[in-house]
């Protein structure tokens, strides 16, 4: 079967970048902010070494778990000492500064992000301008998809949800863990509040991924044979579709949850306890 191709002089000619009358360029340059400055911060708080952890309420600030320096034993704050490598310690003291102490988990959270479908979305606009938004040209002249190295790693996506998804099983455990009294028992102080909301909001930014949409209800040709799995697809669904809301809400919870941990670790200020 032969096809019949338009001529091109039927085309529409059109000198503008773009019909749209809309301020498009707020998406992206709000975007380029936002990230740029976050990525400033967790690179710097990743590095830092310090003010990690508040061993009187066992918090431990997410940047930072799970915490595999030799630095995270014996640490003391308000003359309290207590251990934050839970897992194990294995980097030596020496590597402070130039290797996080969150070495493993860092990593993969990293690369979950920036695969995400929403992420690219973000980041090809802001940054590479691939396009800066629907209906507008972008400035470059080929387009190869993401089929060549490097972009074509971002089909590795789904594996770097199930390293997610452990980690978020970690950030689980410190949440619970930072309820913690100062006489050893059941405490409650605004630390604990603010990791329990922020390791609430990862698990939904981690279940309303894509990839996790498949995992629960992919490859089944229907879903009559399968009602456990069609119904957890349906709350996954439902997830799914405010996946944008968690991937950027998650990016200031876990901002403010490592900042209140660093002022309360460098004793700049103290913990607000509701009881115990």
């Amino acid at each position: 079967m032969s096809t019949v191709e338009a001529p091109d002089k039927a085309r529409a000619r059109i000198r503008e970048r773009t019909l749209r009358t809309d301020n498009w360029r707020v998406y992206p340059i709000t975007t380029l902010v936002i990230f740029t400055a976050w990525v400033v911060y967790a690179t710097v708080r990743a590095f830092w070494g310090a003010a990690f952890y508040v061993p009187e309420y066992h918090y431990l600030t997410p940047f930072y778990s799970p915490c595999l320096n030799e630095i995270c034993n014996n640490v003391t704050v308000n003359g309290v000492t207590g251990d934050a490598g839970e897992f194990g310690t294995f980097l030596p003291s020496w590597t402070r500064g130039w290797i996080p102490f969150a070495a493993l988990s860092l990593p993969f959270l990293l690369l979950f992000r920036l695969t995400c479908y929403y992420y690219r979305k973000a980041y090809y606009r802001s940054y590479w301008a691939s396009p800066p938004a629907c209906a507008v040209a972008e400035p470059h002249k080929k387009y190869t998809g993401e089929r060549r190295f490097p972009l074509i790693g971002q089909n590795l996506h789904r594996y770097f949800w199930m390293a997610a998804f452990v980690i978020s099983l970690i950030n689980t455990y410190d949440a619970v863990r930072a309820f913690h009294g100062k006489d050893g028992g059941f405490g409650i102080g605004l630390g604990s509040i603010i990791l329990l909301a922020n390791v609430i909001l990862l698990w939904g930014y981690t279940l309303s991924c894509h990839s996790c949409r498949h995992i629960v209800g992919g490859r089944l040709k229907n879903f009559s044979k399968h009602p456990f799995r069609y119904r957890m697809w349906g709350w996954v669904s439902k997830l799914n579709e405010r996946h944008g809301q968690y991937a950027l809400i998650t990016l200031g919870s876990l901002v403010v949850a490592d900042l209140y941990v660093a002022l309360v670790a460098s004793e700049t200020i103290s913990d607000l306890r509701f009881f115990n």
